[in-house]
Parts: C-alpha cells; sequence; structure tokens
C-alpha cells in the first residue's frame, strides 16, 4: 500500500503519529490478508482465520497461484459481509460471482442459469429435528420459497425456489425455529450425519446423537473451521438397522465393541476411517486406530486442522482430504494429528473387534420395533426425497400427535418418524396415507435415489429426478424383484448421489446423437457396494440415452432374476460375478425375449 506525502508542516508528533498510522493500515490489511503487503510486513495473522491465511501465504510464497474460491476468502470472509447480502436482499439482486461463494458460508446456493434463485440447505444434527420444525419450515416455505423440500442423501433438508429478495428473511426464519444453515455450503464441514434411529434401535451398541450433536456445535462455534481448503464430511454410525454410510465421508466414526484382552480398555469404540470420496471412487480407508467416543470432538477437530495446514489450495479437484492422505500417506498425515492431541491413538489388530449387526436395507420404510416397548418407528416412503408443504405440516402432526415428537431424516432421501405406540400404528399409517404418502415400498422404490439434476443445479447433465421416477414407474410393474436393490443417479461428476456405490448407478452425461447434436443420457454401472460389501462399481454402459434408460434397467433386473445362482444370491453379488460385456449380453437377451 503507497502512502502519498502529503506536503503539509507537520510537528514531530503529528509526524510520529502518521508514521504509526500507516504502520497500523498495513498490519490490518496483512491480518486480514487483503493486499500484497504480507511478503513485506513483519506482522503475523491474528484471529481465527490467521490459519487459512498463513497457509495460503505459502502457496504464494511458493509461486503458485491461488484457486479463485481462496481468493474470494482472502479479499472478504463471507461472514464479514453480512450487510451487503441484506442489501441484495433489499434490492431483490443476485450475487455477483465471488458473493454466490461467500454466501454458501450462510447455507443459500445461487443456482442460475437453472433458475434465478437460491437453493437454501440446512443442518440438522444426526438428521433430527422437532415436529414444530419441520411445520415451521413449511410456513417458510410457503411464503418465501418453492412450496416444497428436498429431503437429501445427508439426512438433511433442501428448499429452493428463493428470490433473492427472501433471503435474509428465510435465513433469520430457521434461525428463528432453532435451525441454521451456517457452514452448509462450500469449503465448510457439512452437515453431520448419524444412525437415525439413534436411542431406539434394538441392535445399536452405542447411541450416535450426543456425538454428532457436540460436533456440530463445535463447528458452529470456532470460525477457524470455516473456509477449509474445500468441503468436508464427517458422519457417525451406531450399528443400527439403517446404514449412515459413514465410509463414504473424509472421516468415518464406526462404532464397535472391542473385546478384552487386547491392551485397551474393551467396551464401545468409534473405529477412525479416513478419506472417504466416492465420487473420486475411493472409501474411507480403516486401520486398527480406535477412538474413545467422548474424545471423537477432540480427534475431529486434530485432523480437520491438519487439512488445514496441508489442503491443496490451487486446484479444487484435488483439494480434498483424500488427496492430502494419497501425497503424505496415512501413518505421515496421523504423526501430525497425533502430535495436536499431544497423545498417541490407541491402536488393536483386526481380531479385538467383535462382528458388527448386518444392516437392514429396507429399515427405513415401515414399521419396526423399537427398544423401547411397545413403541414403534414408521419409515415413510417419499419420492426422490420430495415433500409438499401440506405434507410435512402433515408428518410433523402425526410426529406430534401419535409420535415422539421427532422426525429423522435418513441419507436414504427420506425420514422417520419415532416412538409411535403400538394401539397407533394403523392410525398414524392411515393418517400418513391421507396425506399422499406412504408407509410401505416396493424393493425397487426404496432403494432409488437421485440427486437434483440439472433442474435444479448447473453441474448436472441430466433431469436425474425426472428420470429416475421414470425408471421406477416403468420397473415397478415389470420386474418381480423380490430382494432389495439401490438404483442411484447423480447428475455429475461431484456425485451427491453415490452413484458408484449402488447395485445401479447412473451419472448424468451428454450423448453424442450425430457430429453436432447431443442429448440426456448417463453412463451405467453396477455392482458398488457400501458397508462390508464396499466397493466402486463397473461401468456396464456408456452413453446410455435418459429415454433408454427404464428398458435397460428393467432388462438388467430380470437378467439377474433369470440367471442368478440361487434365490438367495443378492443382485450385488450376481453383478460382481460377471464382466461388463457378459452382462450386457444377458441384458440383451431379456430384450429380445
Amino acid at each position: 500500500m503507497k502512502i502519498d506525502t502529503v506536503s503539509v508542516d507537520f510537528t514531530d508528533e503529528q509526524k510520529r503519529y502518521l508514521e504509526g498510522f500507516t504502520t497500523g493500515l498495513q498490519i490490518s490489511r496483512v491480518g486480514r490478508g487483503l493486499g500484497g503487503g504480507a511478503g513485506k510486513a513483519n506482522a503475523e495473522p491474528t484471529g481465527p482465520d490467521a490459519v487459512h491465511i498463513k497457509a495460503q501465504d505459502k502457496v504464494i510464497a511458493a509461486g503458485k497461484k491461488l484457486a479463485d474460491q481462496e481468493k474470494f476468502k482472502r479479499d472478504e470472509h463471507p461472514f464479514d459481509a453480512y450487510p451487503r447480502l441484506r442489501q441484495q436482499a433489499h434490492d431483490n439482486a443476485p450475487p455477483s460471482p465471488a458473493d454466490n461463494f461467500r454466501w454458501r458460508y450462510y447455507g443459500i446456493f445461487y443456482v442460475a442459469p437453472t433458475q434465478d434463485s437460491y437453493m437454501s440447505r440446512l443442518r440438522i444434527p444426526n438428521g433430527i429435528m422437532k415436529h414444530w420444525q419441520l411445520s415451521g419450515l413449511a410456513d417458510l416455505a410457503d411464503e418465501l420459497c418453492g412450496p416444497y423440500s428436498h429431503v437429501t442423501t445427508r439426512a438433511n433438508l433442501q428448499l429452493r425456489e428463493i428470490p433473492p429478495k427472501h433471503a435474509i428473511k428465510l435465513l433469520e426464519g430457521i434461525q428463528d425455529l432453532g435451525l441454521c444453515s451456517r457452514g452448509s455450503g462450500a469449503d465448510n464441514i457439512r452437515n453431520v450425519t448419524g444412525t437415525p434411529t439413534a436411542g431406539v434401535d434394538p441392535q445399536e451398541i452405542i447411541d450416535t446423537r450426543p456425538f454428532a450433536r457436540e460436533w456440530h456445535h463445535h463447528i458452529l462455534n470456532d470460525r477457524s473451521l470455516y473456509g477449509l481448503p474445500r468441503k468436508f464430511n464427517v458422519a457417525f454410525d451406531g450399528a443400527g438397522k439403517i446404514a449412515v454410510l459413514e465410509e463414504t465421508n473424509d472421516i468415518a466414526f464406526t462404532a464397535y465393541e472391542v473385546k478384552d484382552g487386547f491392551g485397551v480398555e474393551p467396551g464401545v469404540w468409534f473405529r477412525l476411517g479416513l478419506g472417504g470420496i466416492t465420487g473420486h471412487k475411493d472409501f474411507a480407508k480403516y486401520s486398527g486406530i480406535i477412538v474413545k467416543p467422548e474424545q471423537a470432538t477432540a480427534v475431529a477437530d486434530a485432523i480437520v486442522r491438519v487439512f488445514i495446514d496441508h489442503g491443496d489450495r490451487t486446484n479444487r479437484n484435488k483439494a480434498r482430504l483424500k488427496y492430502v492422505l494419497d501425497a503424505m500417506g496415512h501413518d505421515g498425515f496421523l504423526k501430525l494429528v497425533e502430535e495436536r492431541l499431544k497423545t498417541p491413538f490407541a491402536r488393536v489388530p483386526e481380531e479385538a473387534f467383535v462382528p458388527r449387526p448386518a444392516a437392514d436395507r429396507m429399515a427405513h420404510v415401515g414399521v419396526h420395533k423399537q427398544k423401547q416397548d411397545g413403541l414403534n418407528w414408521i419409515g415413510v416412503s417419499l419420492s426422490l426425497g420430495k415433500l409438499s408443504c401440506d405434507q410435512m405440516r402433515g408428518l410433523a402432526k402425526v410426529s406430534h400427535d401419535l409420535g415422539d415428537g421427532e422426525i429423522r431424516l435418513t441419507v436414504w432421501q427420506n425420514l422417520l418418524i419415532s416412538g409411535v405406540r403400538d394401539e397407533n400404528v394403523e392410525l398414524a399409517i392411515a393418517a400418513i396415507k391421507q396425506i399422499g404418502l406412504a408407509v410401505e415400498a416396493s424393493h425397487i422404490k426404496a432403494g432409488l435415489i437421485a440427486c437434483t439434476g440439472n433442474a435444479g443445479c448447473r453441474f448436472a447433465a441430466s433431469n436425474t429426478k425426472r428420470n429416475a421416477a421414470e425408471i421406477g414407474d416403468w420397473c415397478e410393474p415389470r420386474v418381480a424383484m423380490d430382494k432389495p436393490v439401490n438404483i442411484h443417479l447423480t447428475g455429475c461428476h461431484h456425485s451427491c448421489a453415490q452413484h458408484y456405490i449402488s447395485d445401479i448407478g447412473l451419472i448424468g452425461a451428454r450423448v453424442p446423437v450425430n457430429e453436432e447434436d447431443t442429448v440426456e443420457g448417463y453412463h451405467l454401472f453396477t455392482g458398488g457396494g457400501f458397508g462390508p460389501d464396499a466397493d466402486v462399481g463397473q461401468e456396464v454402459y456408456h452413453d446410455l440415452k435418459a429415454e433408454d434408460a427404464p428398458k435397460t434397467v428393467e432388462a438388467l433386473l430380470k437378467a439377474y432374476l433369470a440367471h442368478r445362482s440361487s434365490p438367495d444370491e443378492t443382485f450385488l453379488s450376481f453383478a460382481r460375478r460377471h464382466d461388463g460385456e457378459t452382462l450386457r449380453k444377458l441384458a440383451d437377451a431379456q430384450v429380445s425375449a
């Protein structure tokens, strides 16, 4: 920063003031990371953003170029720009590209060119909310948004079609309900997931709610945990009946019972997994590291801070934790985490773990007994996660009148009503049906998952929700599936619907029809899995037109039923027994027949 000389005679005291004034401005700019003076001034960045500014300074000092998003954060921290967001709402003005990134720190995403409006994503730790919060969100959506919500694959809720003029009123309305959306987008730690049946599941070995909640509030109250090199996911699985897909997260805390005789206190521990990012074909990797549940927040904090220091701030495609682990190795990374914790990790061999109870792939729909005598949870089947405002209010009333007052969202794009007494189950089912929803689903539709698609996301190549509905509607009456099958449609490489880990996974693509024109379509994979079956699927069809997807999925499912080794063989096992060419031939034979 250059200060022009002023041709005025000053006293010595006044000159000293001007010198101090100039120095103070320089330090202020460096502390905020706002100028080229960082390399010239001796002042260290201070405050909660200092760790990020220092990490950026290392990149600049090495002669590398910061990614644009890093520049946006460096020029002005999003949490310092709320007055401008308020002014934009007053003017009903769309954000600039830089502000569109910044406003994601508040949980709103401007989704042009697909829509001239915002989408808002919430934070709901462990996916559990109160009935009055769901009802209140319905009122907000009716007034300020499109009159609906979507349950997401992070056991969360999204509101859409929010005009810029309503952005502030919505954000503040969400907070008035005791909810928040802070940090649910951009380079932050996303919604914290946990076992949706926590505290009511007869087979769980630990209740994940207090640990998810503690980590949630730890994030909310520490500004230095915002502005990471890239987004970051953390999940807790308590070994309940409904899978959490924690191995797809950057940090996976998976509950295990540890036997006596292995040098640690026997009992329930979290096994630590790191680096899950299935859109990049990688699951969290587990070693023998175990973490006392009450230490989970401290361990997660240390991991995130090592990631802050070493994550890539130049290439957004290589900025996730996986790539830090790849670069320095898990052992090297974990050594830095232990240094921060000032204590070594506890480690045990594989034989120290008691086998975990198996998940039930249909436990997120229908009626299921709780651990509490006479109580049940009811899994409500949604059409690809969508709820109208009237349905939101209706479910809230059922939860209040006939359940325990809680709504439990799942990563399977549906929700549970818990605490329903035996004598009220049929009444609750009837009430749910009265609002146009159901508590049962076929083996096809129960596992049918889709991201937002190109109707609401600029990255997506295809209309995933519409195409998923077409697949379900076409296959359900034509294929008598007697075992669960997961069919996931995702619109782009971000893989929000995690197509790689599905029995049948489709990722959006533009399919050429001649030298110049393309149509919506997919690449289709089979044989992906999660949990004990975790693996990435193999490509079977490349450049499949969207209009051909329903019949292609039908043919694959019929090929499975015709050629499985026994009635007990799952689609996953069948798909993994064959290569892509063989699967295509078996499916083509079904079409011919």
